[in-house]
């Protein structure tokens, strides 16, 4: 897939509206109840990117980056503000947020990924475009160091680490991350009158598989 490694302004995007998207097949069957399926086994994220300008200056800049993308040809990275650490919001990534995977004495390469818990219930998200120096690992609590115990790939979001961990043992971590997306449309409608008056163009963001 063609992918430019280039973050979307992060001044643009803050104040966007978006977030995750299912799909859900329902049924309701002769008797009232219902049957439920879903095809896809991890949510999409959708933006409007329209709503972070606030100048003239700022659609300049928008225009800019949509340009050297193409429009929707070519993905790039993007900065959820609500959702982009491995840990709340409003904390700092430690090296034992997020459990991503178990020793067995043979395995190095693990991959970043973000779990979700409510009740009973999880979902575990895989994170494949970590931000460069956030990330932080641990085994058992053990500090790992970038460089030295472990390589990190921040176009996939793998680690690999030097030495395969001792079988059992719990590998976590922690980190910043930013979303695969792409422009879902290939036109930007602005007026200077209407953007003067209040109103900002509508600038549809999705998030892509890779």
């Amino acid at each position: 897939m063609s992918f430019h490694e280039v973050r979307f302004p992060a001044s643009l995007s803050f104040g966007s509206v978006g977030g995750p998207e299912r799909r859900t097949d329902i049924v309701t069957l002769a008797n009232g109840f219902e049957e439920r399926n879903t095809p896809w086994a991890h949510s999409r994220r959708r933006y409007d990117a329209g709503l972070g300008l606030r100048s003239l200056d700022d659609m300049e800049r928008l225009i800019a980056f949509f340009e050297a993308r193409r429009g929707q040809m070519f993905a790039f990275r993007w900065q959820d503000w609500a959702d982009f650490r491995s840990c709340l919001p409003s904390g700092k990534p430690g090296a034992g947020d997020q459990v991503i995977g178990r020793g067995d004495g043979v395995t190095r390469v693990f991959q970043l990924v973000k779990s979700y818990r409510s009740g009973d219930q999880s979902y575990t998200r895989p994170i494949v475009k970590p931000v460069l120096g956030t990330v932080v690992l641990a085994i058992e609590e053990t500090r790992l160091y970038e460089g030295v115990d472990f390589e990190v790939d921040l176009t996939t979001g793998l680690v690999t680490l030097t030495e395969a961990p001792t079988i059992g043992l719990e590998l976590t971590a922690g980190f910043e991350f930013d979303v695969p997306v792409r422009f879902d449309t290939d036109r930007i409608a602005t007026s200077v009158a209407s953007f003067q008056a209040g109103e900002v163009p509508r600038v549809p963001v999705l998030e892509v598989r890779l």
